[in-house]
């Protein structure tokens, strides 16, 4: 049997301190590289950087001004820590919110083993306590929150980009500064986002829906607790539909929900294909399943024959596992 070594690092720290230096010094040189990349665009100054998060993600500032002065306020890490017009990125991701008794948001993050950061990281930068899956040093893939929202991010299936932020920062910002998913869905209408996006959320009472996201203020709302790799129901690129099996996915989810499953039932059916995916090599691997439970304030990673659970208050530790990849 073949395998996909994977480490998982998860830790506590309400503000940023020496952990999160860590993880910067472990990680800046492939970032710094990333974002510099030839080819992808102009990237912004600083000033017109800060400038957009103060426009739009006011409460983040003390947050952030902690992180720069962190990195010694290091001009190409000031200008990437604020997401706005970073280069594009496209996971492909499976999630869905479930309301059976138990809620849950139960997605499987799609990705290149190399791109991923492997932190589950616990803050407090704000009111709210937030845990959740870093990516870009400080932004999300998916979270939840004190109050019980928890959001989650897929890839929306349509080309190109546009002036706005990357979505992981978006995640993060709308966990911190909303409870509900009214409240996310209201904050997220005005801020501008750089690629096309599912975002999938529920919240404590179990208003669970998805948002397309989209450069030029394109935003859609549905009351529909299933994402994968497309605008709902439509491919707007169905090459990369076919690729990625984006339907396929959608459909086993839909056809998964017509019976009211139990959480449990569908997270052991996130580990198995069609949405399971074993195809590493050409960033298309499954590299968790992440099961959100905003009642019990936990968060259960998965892989076969594995899981690890978190809390906003469980100690530092790690996690190293052979993922099976046949």
């Amino acid at each position: 049997m073949t395998t996909q070594p994977i480490t998982l690092y998860a830790f506590r720290e309400d503000q940023p301190g020496s952990r999160w230096r860590a993880l910067y010094d472990a990680t800046w040189p492939g970032y710094r590289a990333w974002y510099l990349r030839p080819g992808t665009g102009c990237r912004p100054t600083v000033a017109e950087a800060r400038r957009a998060l103060r426009q739009y993600m006011p409460e983040l500032q003390p947050a952030y001004q902690r992180l720069t002065a962190l990195t010694n306020e290091d001009p190409v890490t000031a200008a990437m820590l604020t997401h706005w017009n970073m280069p594009a990125f496209a996971p492909a991701c499976s999630q869905v919110a479930v309301n059976t008794g138990t809620r849950a948001l139960i997605r499987n993050y799609d990705y290149h083993p190399d791109l991923f950061e492997q932190v589950v990281m616990s803050t407090r930068l704000i009111d709210r306590a937030v845990i959740g899956t870093s990516d870009c040093l400080w932004g999300l893939l998916d979270g939840m929150n004190s109050d019980g929202l928890v959001i989650s991010l897929a890839f929306g299936g349509a080309r190109g980009s546009g002036p706005g932020f990357g979505i992981p920062l978006v995640v993060r910002y709308l966990l911190e500064i909303a409870g509900t998913t009214e409240e996310a869905v209201t904050a997220l209408s005005r801020l501008p986002i750089a690629m096309s996006y599912n975002l999938t959320m529920t919240d404590r009472a179990g208003d669970a829906r998805t948002v397309y996201v989209a450069p030029h203020g394109v935003m859609e709302v549905r009351n529909q607790p299933i994402a994968t790799n497309h605008r709902f129901e439509t491919p707007a690129d169905p090459a990369h539909s076919a690729r990625y099996r984006s339907v396929e996915r959608q459909v086993r989810i839909k056809g998964l929900m017509t019976d009211d499953p139990h959480p449990d039932a569908v997270a052991d059916e996130f580990l198995r294909p069609p949405l399971r995916s074993t195809d590493y090599p050409n960033g298309f691997g499954t590299l968790y399943t992440a099961d959100y439970r905003p009642e019990s304030g936990k968060v259960h990673y998965r892989w076969p024959g594995t899981a690890w659970t978190r809390t906003f208050d469980s100690p530092n530790a790690e996690l190293r596992l052979d993922v099976p990849t046949a």
